[in-house]
């Protein structure tokens, strides 16, 4: 490990807003601020959003500026990106934000039933070859019932078309009801029908954003809600892969498509 982030790691050993449970501490010791996040950490009644994936934090950071009244939790496996943002939050006073370094595949270990209003997905890896790994699959919409609340809004912003076009198939196939949807979120048609606070709050650059923008590639979004009724389910359909990677990158695989 560079030597960077071991001064990172043992900096934000000291970060009041840095909780650091991955799945080999978590699966042995409870989290014992599960289902008191408002009383033991926010000291506050208001609602909590997660970003899940949330990198160097930019989103978790940038929406706790924009909603004081609301509570933001950045979780991410990436302890050396998110120091980033939870740096940030602490020299800027904003208590009403948090990081959390877990591993996202056991993130119902950290919230009870109806902790939790939103989900932020900001720029996930697609997983074109692994269907369980997607952040919008039934493996972790499942998991994402158990804490958040009935009906509650699920975020996509991606520049993958594999992941945006697979989950637009899981919404439709699983009657999950989609509130906004524009495979070119910053073109014209899509700006004019935003209303100004979904515009600002999308406005909102992470880091690998700038990069695919900057290489052309359009922004997708879409946000749909996630009922607790129904029984969830894969579609079978065929998605064409995407061309690329990641930033400067080839493709992961030699297919052309993936359910």
């Amino acid at each position: 490990m560079a030597k960077g982030k071991l001064q990172k790691f043992a900096e934000m050993e000291t970060f009041k807003n840095v909780f650091q449970y991955p799945y080999s501490v978590v699966r042995d010791v409870p989290f014992g601020m599960r289902g008191r996040w408002r009383e033991d950490y926010f000291h506050n009644d208001n609602p909590i959003v997660l970003e899940l994936g949330c990198g160097k934090g930019e989103y978790t950071v940038g929406l706790g500026r924009m909603f004081p009244e609301k509570n933001f939790i950045g979780v991410d496996i990436k302890g050396a990106r998110m120091y980033t943002g939870a740096k940030d939050a602490l020299e800027n006073d904003m208590p009403n934000v948090a990081f959390l370094r877990t591993n996202i595949e056991c993130i119902d270990r950290f919230f009870v039933e109806d902790e939790v209003s939103e989900i932020w997905l900001t720029f996930s890896d697609p997983q074109m070859k692994n269907v369980h790994k997607r952040l919008t699959s039934t493996f972790f919409l499942e998991r994402y019932r158990r804490f958040l609340i009935d009906g509650g809004l699920v975020h996509l912003k991606t520049d993958s078309n594999f992941l945006f076009t697979y989950t637009t198939i899981m919404a439709d196939h699983n009657s999950l009801p989609v509130v906004y949807r524009t495979e070119d979120l910053y073109g014209e048609s899509a700006q004019k029908d935003m209303d100004n606070q979904t515009r600002e709050i999308l406005s909102i650059h992470t880091y690998y954003e700038n990069m695919w923008i900057e290489r052309g590639l359009n922004i997708r979004y879409m946000k749909f809600r996630l009922p607790h009724q129904g029984v969830l389910g894969e579609s079978e359909v065929e998605i064409p892969l995407d061309e690329y990677r990641s930033y400067k990158r080839d493709k992961r695989s030699s297919r052309d498509t993936a359910k």
